[in-house]
């Protein structure tokens, strides 16, 4: 079962084909929802965590992420993201020109320049990728068909 909130993100994202759920913690239900819907979807975080089948999981530090993982991302996001991750977040999803996502905790703000949505029960930010960073360039369509993009876990 969805709450309303997480209903709301999975019908806001599943319309990508591929997606990476940085820090899902124990808290699957996006993932699973996405997956349930088609969505590809590989799930990270730092400590070894349980996913929904369809969901592939691996172990990850954002602040250290594996590029093969983002290259091929339709979209990068995290839910309950703290501001101290969210430039990382943005990072990453800059590595394959990926759209990129993120609720917060309530009260902690938005650290990195992004668009809130008012969805059911919760704000979803849009983080805007574009602009100076790491892997600002993209790599494109040609790069996202490529090999097992799950990477290494």
């Amino acid at each position: 079962m969805l709450y309303n909130s997480c209903a709301a993100i999975v019908s806001r994202l599943r319309g990508y084909g591929r997606a990476v759920e940085v820090g899902v913690g124990r808290r699957p239900a996006v993932a699973a929802g996405l997956a349930e819907r088609g969505v590809e979807v590989v799930a990270t975080d730092v400590r070894d965590r349980e996913v929904p089948p369809g969901v592939t999981f691996a172990r990850e530090d954002v602040t250290d992420p594996d590029p093969t993982r983002y290259e091929r991302a339709d979209v990068v996001y995290a839910l309950h993201c703290p501001p101290e991750l969210q430039r990382p977040l943005r990072d990453a999803a800059r590595i394959g020109d990926a759209d990129c996502f993120f609720t917060t905790l309530g009260t902690d703000p938005a650290v990195v320049p992004a668009e809130p949505e008012t969805l059911d029960g919760t704000t979803l930010f849009r983080v805007r990728t574009n602009g100076p960073g790491p892997g600002n360039a993209g790599v494109g369509d040609a790069v996202r068909r490529g090999a097992d993009w799950g990477g290494r876990s």
